[in-house]
């Protein structure tokens, strides 16, 4: 009678015997719950149950931030909580600044890149980089407004080589040492899979991995969940379309949104992403809060030098929970030039006149008031858009101007060029488009 009971329980057996497998399997990594065990620090990031928490006081805080060193008292305002900043440069004022209105700062330290000339190889240069950073980290350990350290940035370019990441754990032990009252982290673009496994197989001291990511910012969470890393993360930097990952031209010029549409892009991701991934995620940092010239000097900067706002300054309002009934930027549809648009392949003879023409319209009915330029293409000696500077303007290529049209003179040099359009409604909102071209007597020359 054994042998026929035994064989009806046998499927039932092996099937109870996989569950308990399986949700073994589920649980928490000892040495993961160990790491993320709350030990009533400062600021420590704490797992509670299968998501982690960042806890400040002892209290959650989600960051809800952006990255730049300007403009913090609007940023405070308007319902932000952190900024993040790559190196030490100004630290104090920075500190300060942030702490005068209620921000915390991801403080960066600068780590050298080998394509910079530093061998990760060279264990006294190693050292020497390691004992910089200490006495930073010594300077600014106590400061009220610091939230985490930033062990380096972008440095997964040098992901092949191990003591790269032997260096960033070295630094994160170290700030282990000297401050456990403040995470660790350190700062890659989108999801490098190998790269990240190195990470977390010869960083164990990093708290917290950073994630810089645009276009691919949705696919984040998926990607991450396949990696090695399974502690949290954070969205170090967001925004518009990068220039690496748009639309080019025939010259290679990349293609700009108009600041419109990088505001309904940078809050689709944002809510997609962010808002989504409740148990990894400890938030984010918007880029740039500021101007920067990098490719063009409207790519990233959603506050101009003189103030004036963008589209996506106001979505961020809206998405960290600001109420106030502000005056809306205005928008801008699209940009033309002869009748194309930028993936049409706009070749213009030198020495002609040729129309522009944009649409736009303010949502609370202001009046606009319409600004033209045209630059050259913006150029690098080492191909790092990042240390540019903003070309001048080139003179006498804009003629009459009537409503929402420009007549633009081309120049008799040949070259690209990028013609670009400022719409102000007089209450410090800005909206931007631009559209490349290439004056050339060959409309077929590349």
């Amino acid at each position: 009678m054994l042998q026929p009971l035994f064989g009806k329980l046998l499927p039932k057996l092996v099937c109870i015997s996989f569950i308990i497998l399986t949700l073994a399997a589920c649980k928490a990594d000892p040495d993961l719950a160990n790491k993320y065990k709350q030990q009533g620090r400062k600021v420590e990031v704490v797992q509670k149950g299968d998501a982690f928490v960042l806890l400040r006081n002892g209290e959650p805080y989600f960051i809800k931030g952006a990255a730049g060193y300007d403009f913090y008292g609007r940023l405070s305002k308007y319902g932000g909580n952190s900024v993040r900043v790559w190196h030490t440069e100004n630290a104090q004022a920075v500190l300060d600044s942030a702490h005068k209105y209620g921000l915390t700062v991801t403080l960066g330290l600068w780590m050298a890149r080998e394509r910079e000339g530093f061998n990760y190889y060279d264990k006294e240069l190693v050292a020497q980089q390691t004992e910089r950073l200490r006495q930073e980290v010594l300077k600014y350990k106590d400061h009220p407004a610091l939230l985490m350290w930033g062990v380096g940035n972008e440095l997964y370019a040098e992901g092949s080589n191990l003591k790269v990441w032997d260096a960033v754990n070295q630094v994160a032990e170290m700030i282990k040492r000297e401050d456990p009252e403040h995470p660790t982290t350190t700062t890659v673009m989108n999801v490098p899979d190998k790269v990240i496994n190195l990470i977390a197989d010869r960083c164990p001291a990093l708290d917290v991995l950073s994630i810089n990511s645009f276009a691919a910012l949705q696919e984040v969470p998926a990607a991450l969940s396949e990696t090695d890393w399974k502690g949290p993360y954070i969205v170090s930097e967001f925004g518009a379309r990068g220039y690496w990952e748009a639309y080019y031209t025939w010259w290679m010029a990349p293609i700009e949104q108009t600041s419109s549409e990088k505001a309904e892009f940078a809050r689709n991701q944002y809510e997609q992403t962010v808002l989504t991934d409740t148990k990894r995620c400890l938030g984010s940092y918007v880029f740039m809060w500021g101007s920067k010239q990098e490719t063009t000097p409207t790519w990233f900067s959603l506050i101009n030098k003189q103030g004036e706002e963008t589209a996506l300054v106001q979505e961020m309002r809206a998405l960290w929970g600001d109420t106030t009934n502000f005056n809306k930027a205005p928008y801008i549809a699209y940009l033309q030039l002869d009748g194309k648009f930028a993936n049409d392949q706009i070749y213009l003879r030198p020495g002609k006149k040729f129309e522009a023409l944009t649409f736009t319209f303010d949502p609370d009915g202001d009046m606009l008031d319409l600004q033209w330029e045209v630059l050259p293409e913006a150029e690098t000696s080492d191909g790092n858009a990042d240390k540019q500077e903003t070309p001048a303007a080139v003179p006498q290529m804009l003629g009459k101007q009537q409503g929402n049209s420009l007549w633009l003179h081309t120049p008799q040099k040949e070259g690209a060029y990028r013609l670009f359009v400022y719409v102000r409604d007089g209450h410090q909102n800005i909206a931007t488009a631009n559209i490349p071209f290439f004056v050339s007597n060959n409309p077929l020359k590349e």
